[in-house]
């Protein structure tokens, strides 16, 4: 699910890896940073059906004898250390790599997490690929709307060139109460894909699904003035799944008695990805402006 990745050990169970950190909300405020870069990597390897094990961390910095440098430093290590405890995630190792400068301009903070996680059957690992057409897709943890954050969003920086606001707050009880829902559902078979929302929100997260597998879907979106954020938005502690018809009550069942929110948005099905009236993209034209973007720049740049 998301970015982890998922190995088999002995005995048929397997682990699962994660590495995250945003540097972009770190910059604008570190504490928060830091408290999303543990949420996210405990959410990656939640989305596989994985139990979130420990952590190792790898604290980034610039030169660290200038003091607004300490006080990203400072703040990234309180944010870590008040997620780690709330999601009972202990680091377990570390590094730190500081005075990372160029012309005496600082790297971003970059405090990245690395995570582990154990899976009690491998086979019942969840990917993020949509595995059939008919499938209802769900989005759980979303309170208010299906996103409304747009601060230091990938939205705000690469469409209209603008990196500012604060980051998404990261609630941390809401992170421990919806990941919980979801390792159950998937734990008791009634996920069939998975996919943490993060960088880019509800859009780039279909779009993710639907190129994994080749499989289109329709989501009816929320639109006019608030389908912006509604599709882009970065809140934190949500996740995409996709459910068999069959199996639909049960998970709406087991979210109200959780207390989270899950809300059918739409259906897999076609070679399209259709949103709303908004937008309407072949999967297969997805896949080629994401995988062939690299080749082409590298192929001007010679």
């Amino acid at each position: 699910g998301g970015d982890a990745a998922v190995v088999r050990i002995p005995g048929g169970k397997g682990l699962a890896f994660s590495l995250d950190v945003t540097p972009r909300y770190c910059t604008a405020d570190a504490f928060e940073g830091g408290k999303q870069a543990v949420a996210e990597c405990w959410r990656n390897l939640t989305a596989t059906g994985a139990e979130p094990l420990a952590v190792t961390d790898n604290l980034n910095f610039g030169n660290p004898e200038r003091p607004e440098i300490m006080g990203q430093l400072v703040n990234a290590i309180k944010g870590i250390g008040a997620a780690c405890t709330a999601l009972a995630f202990p680091v377990v190792s570390g590094n730190v790599s500081l005075y990372n400068e160029t012309n005496g301009a600082a790297i971003p903070p970059t405090p990245t997490i690395g995570g582990v996680g154990l899976l009690p059957d491998v086979e019942g690992a969840v990917t993020i690929a949509f595995k059939e057409a008919g499938a209802s897709i769900l989005l759980a943890g979303a309170p208010v709307s299906w996103g409304s954050h747009l601060g230091r969003s990938i939205y705000l920086r690469e469409i209209h060139g603008r990196d500012e606001g604060p980051p998404p707050s990261v609630g941390l009880a809401h992170e421990q109460a919806v990941g919980n829902l979801v390792r159950g559902l998937i734990r008791n078979g009634l996920v069939t894909a998975c996919h943490d929302l993060s960088d880019g929100g509800l859009s780039v997260g279909l779009a993710e699904m639907a190129m994994a597998s080749g499989i289109g879907a329709t989501v009816d979106a929320p639109e006019g003035d608030s389908a912006v954020a509604s599709l882009f938005g970065e809140d934190q502690g949500r996740y995409l799944l996709t459910v068999r018809p069959q199996d639909l009550e049960a998970v709406q069942a087991q979210a109200a008695k959780a207390g989270v929110t899950l809300a059918v948005i739409g259906k897999t099905g076609g070679d399209s990805l259709t949103v709303g009236s908004i937008l309407s993209l072949p999967v297969a034209k997805l896949r080629e402006a994401h995988e062939n973007w690299f080749p082409a720049f590298m192929e001007n740049a010679r």
